[in-house]
């Protein structure tokens, strides 16, 4: 499955909206996307997002689109 995770970049500042980011990549779950990334990053993450078949051929369009393999 695919998911999309927004974060912010940093756990020591205080969040803000135009500094979220995003990511993709491939994960059996929810819960293992989150490993993942906390295990990888010091990323701060706020949401996860599966994404389903439309939304992946959408996101492929955007020039930024690559799966993140850890």
């Amino acid at each position: 499955m695919t998911f999309k995770v927004y974060f912010q970049p940093s756990q020591k500042t205080t969040p803000r909206r135009e500094n979220t980011r995003s990511l993709y990549l491939e994960a059996a779950s929810e819960a293992e996307a989150r490993q993942l990334v906390e295990n990888n990053t010091e990323y701060n993450i706020e949401y996860i997002e599966l994404l389903d078949e439309k939304s992946l051929e959408y996101e492929k369009q955007n020039a930024d689109f690559k799966i993140t393999k850890f």
